[in-house]
């Protein structure tokens, strides 16, 4: 499917030369203080006094949480909260199975909830009693409700709604059916190439005690191992916790994209329709910037490097070579891939335009 053609948002910055390695927390405080300042600083006092809601949309695996975290981090996360609609739909069934918290649940769905199934059938539904019904729209809109309301006064970005076409009629509205205060919102989109996803998911690899999720080809670990026989690269996990074991492929992450096709079609239609929707505000952040136009846009060190690896059969050690990643965007064009940092600077300066700052 072609890409969404969004327009490309210059990171590059007159006066700023200094070169800052993203990776890193410190160095990436300094990096969008030098890019961003203004604006950041801006946002931090607009939201010790006020709030906004926006929505996230775009493909599955396209970074959304990630962006998200580097908003807050430059801005203070004290005034700003991440929601996921597929977190808490996920988490409902042990929500209902402690009596307490199910009481208190059900308390607050005879406050707010309007729709056609009782709330017993609700809690059937999330306990898996009930197997033939989907959760109805109502009911999950009652749950980030729920979520809200326990919140202090906070700005909010929403990952997961709307999920499906069918639900687009809700989200035009969301604002007022949740209850929400009468601020800003609007809606952040997300476009990326397919072959980004796809790389990321069939390199991608996770440590088997703490979880840690990284990539073979994107996102090294320092210690990399080398098997003589298989003659395979395999990452060590950097927690020293974990003792050295070895990192692994998640199963059916070979697959690539292809494992998870049908959502993404899904995404892509669901993104299709809200761009042409009136009345509200848009921010519109890539992942991806032509090779062509790069140097005039971004600078060097703001491009995702690409890993590939040597073995040194006469020092006994892996050599590590490093490289632009480069990829067909979905019309076939190259392409670089962004580190999350820039994509999130493109995040922070078009909120601050939006809310006029």
């Amino acid at each position: 499917m072609k890409g969404f053609d969004f327009p490309i948002f210059k990171t590059k910055t007159q006066g700023v030369e200094e070169k800052f390695l993203l990776e890193d927390p410190i160095e990436r405080k300094k990096y969008f203080e030098a890019k961003a300042g203004p604006e950041a600083q801006a946002l931090k006092g607009w939201l010790k006094n006020n709030t906004f809601l926006a929505i996230l949309l775009g493909k599955k695996n396209s970074g959304k949480g990630t962006y998200t975290k580097l908003f807050m981090e430059a801005v203070g996360a004290e005034h700003v909260a991440h929601i996921s609609v597929g977190d808490i739909v996920r988490s409902a069934d042990q929500l209902v199975r402690d009596e307490k918290s199910r009481a208190e649940f059900v308390d607050f769905l005879k406050k707010r909830y309007r729709g056609f199934i009782s709330i017993d059938q609700i809690v059937d539904i999330i306990m898996g009693r009930d197997t033939k019904t989907l959760l109805p729209t109502e009911v999950i809109l009652s749950l980030v409700e729920r979520e809200i309301s326990k919140l202090e006064r906070k700005a909010i970005f929403l990952d997961g709604f709307p999920r499906n076409l069918d639900q687009i009629s809700y989200s035009l509205f969301f604002r007022a059916l949740i209850g929400y205060r009468d601020d800003p919102d609007f809606m952040v989109f997300i476009d990326l190439p397919e072959a980004v996803i796809d790389e990321r998911m069939k390199y991608r690899v996770v440590c088997p005690i703490c979880h840690t999720p990284r990539n073979l080809k994107l996102l090294r670990t320092k210690e990399i191992k080398y098997n003589s026989e298989s003659k395979n690269f395999s990452l060590i996990c950097d927690n020293a916790s974990c003792k050295g074991v070895i990192m692994i492929p998640k199963e059916g992450d070979e697959l690539g994209i292809e494992a998870i096709r049908d959502r993404i079609e899904i995404d892509d239609k669901v993104m299709s329709t809200l761009l042409g929707l009136e009345g509200i505000d848009k921010v519109y952040l890539r992942n991806s910037v032509p090779v062509v136009k790069a140097k005039e846009h971004v600078d060097d060190y703001e491009l995702t490097p690409a890993y590939s690896y040597e073995w040194d059969e006469k020092n006994h050690k892996t050599k590590v070579i490093e490289d632009n990643w480069t990829v067909k965007d979905d019309s076939g064009e190259d392409v670089y891939s962004l580190l999350p940092a820039a994509v999130a600077l493109a995040l922070i300066k078009q909120t601050a335009k939006i809310l006029n700052l």
